[in-house]
């Protein structure tokens, strides 16, 4: 069986690895992206997927998105919640704006999205919902009190809608990474990426790949047992128990 995906920031970076990955294992993809039509438009050419421009922190424009996958290309099965920003300060520094942006982009989409596709899947007595967290998340990272405190709830998100839907054939886990080389990370002063590499215990960044083969695993048909997990890809950066 074709199974559908959606891709929440799936034309960059991880996300555009986790859209890759899933369409060579046989998926329908729908990409979503909030600005760089260049970069969406290479991953729709590239791919041959779905690109779907709108806001996840605005509820109307997520439902919006999903009726058009969903229109195009069958019922949501597998939902990946990858979108997310950064606005760093430090919190005695931080403005109003900048808090309220990250949470709304990297937390509250997480209901925004879901919200669209949770009914569906639990009618079909299937699904897969995977969220993708951070390492920062599950030890902090001064100067992010807002992507931190965003990411630790998509755990805690992860962890009650996993117990709300495993019995309707529903599984919900997140992964959190380490730092990977993506174009984010390379933007990072190369003494402080140094720095960085040097406190990951394999002694390199991931790759964009080795997160979007952790995301095809969680949402295989066969990974019915595993729901409410936390999986941690970071090089042993952070060992959570």
């Amino acid at each position: 069986m074709s199974r559908t995906a959606f891709v929440t920031g799936g034309t960059r970076g991880i996300g555009r690895a986790i859209t890759e990955r899933l369409v060579a294992d046989g998926y329908k993809v729908a990409a979503g992206y909030a600005g760089n039509e260049a970069a969406a438009e290479a991953c729709a050419k590239d791919l041959g997927v779905l690109i779907i421009k709108g806001n996840v922190g605005d509820f109307e424009a997520c439902a919006a998105a999903v009726r058009k996958a969903e229109e195009a290309l069958g019922p949501i099965d597998v939902l990946v919640n990858n979108a997310g920003i950064t606005r760093d300060a430090m919190l005695h520094k931080m403005q109003l704006q900048q808090w309220n942006e990250v949470i709304q982009a990297n937390l509250t989409s997480l209901f925004n999205m879901t919200r669209q596709v949770i009914d569906g899947m639990r009618e079909r007595g299937f699904g897969r919902i995977v969220n993708i967290s951070s390492i920062n998340g599950q030890k902090g990272q001064m100067g992010q009190t807002n992507y931190s405190a965003a990411k630790a709830g998509l755990i805690g998100f992860t962890k009650a809608l996993a117990q709300e839907n495993a019995k309707k054939g529903i599984t919900v886990n997140a992964i959190a990474p380490g730092y990977i080389d993506t174009e984010m990370v390379q933007a990072v002063p190369q003494n402080v990426l140094e720095g960085i590499i040097s406190s990951i215990p394999v002694g390199r960044l991931g790759s964009a790949s080795e997160i979007a083969r952790c995301v095809a695993f969680l949402a295989a048909d066969d990974a019915g047992f595993i729901t409410g997990a936390t999986l941690t890809v970071n090089g042993g950066q952070y060992i959570a128990t």
